[in-house]
């Protein structure tokens, strides 16, 4: 029997499923979840080898699109909207192209299906430069992560995942090993040349992104023929903790068209 992922569930009204990034986890979402709840039933899953969820290789997007799969199938969902950032938007993007029927629209938030350059080798050396045994505060962690990593919001990111033991000392909720091995296999494309989803989609890229540039729409469009593309002005990558209330509007206005 195949673990169901770990969820939290809001409001009521048609399902909307929320996939979050690399590194992250459904906390990450919540605020925007509860929001969207006034009109929709919200859930926010932590994939696999994130959050609270089942730690399993491997860590590849057909794993994940298949995890989503038996997650629908667990609460009898046969129809949602699907929104993933990220890493999760990757997700969301083979899942809607292996199973179209279960879409009603998609939501891809700052990521497009193509090849990435490795970019989170920093962040693997700060994590792994923290000795669980050996901490005995949040404090000392975040102390580390500073010789390494410079921004703060970064920091307090990361530091979500570090969680105490029952019996003492601290350990990372997401399964840091499997995903180091897999990290290959989360910059890959998501897609294959030939998959097309054909149902709506929309794209949100942050106006200071790098993730989704110009060069990238040939691309959109060839697997997305019914996609649209909309910028969040003065928007980084996590337009969704920089500018939520621009893409709470434009989410509810494509989902309400």
């Amino acid at each position: 029997m195949q673990e169901i992922l770990h969820y939290k569930e809001f409001g009521q009204g048609p399902p909307l499923v929320i996939l979050h990034g690399l590194f992250g986890m459904l906390d990450n979402w919540q605020t925007i979840a509860k929001r969207l709840a006034k009109h929709y039933t919200v859930f926010i899953l932590d994939q696999r080898n994130h959050g609270k969820s089942f730690h399993q290789s491997p860590h590849t997007y057909e794993a994940m699109a298949n995890d989503l799969e038996e997650f629908l199938e667990s609460r009898w969902i046969y129809k949602t909207h699907l929104m993933g950032h990220s890493m999760g938007g990757k997700t969301a993007m083979k899942f809607a192209v292996d199973y179209p029927d279960f879409i009603d629209k998609l939501i891809v938030v700052d990521i497009a299906p193509k090849q990435y350059p490795p970019g989170h080798q920093v962040i693997f050396e700060a994590l792994a430069s923290i000795d669980l045994h050996q901490i005995k505060s949040r404090k000392e962690a975040e102390d580390i992560l500073k010789q390494k990593i410079g921004l703060a919001s970064i920091r307090q990111f990361l530091l979500k995942n570090l969680t105490r033991n029952k019996n003492g000392g601290f350990r990372w909720k997401m399964n840091l090993p499997v995903i180091e091995q897999y990290y290959p296999e989360i910059l890959a494309p998501c897609l294959q040349e030939e998959d097309v989803f054909e149902g709506e989609t929309l794209f949100l890229k942050g106006e200071r992104s790098p993730y989704i540039t110009n060069s990238d729409e040939k691309n959109i469009f060839q697997h997305f023929p019914n996609a649209h593309i909309k910028t969040i002005p003065e928007a980084g990558h996590w337009l969704h903790a920089e500018a939520p209330e621009e893409v709470l509007k434009v989410v509810l206005s494509f989902l309400a068209q």
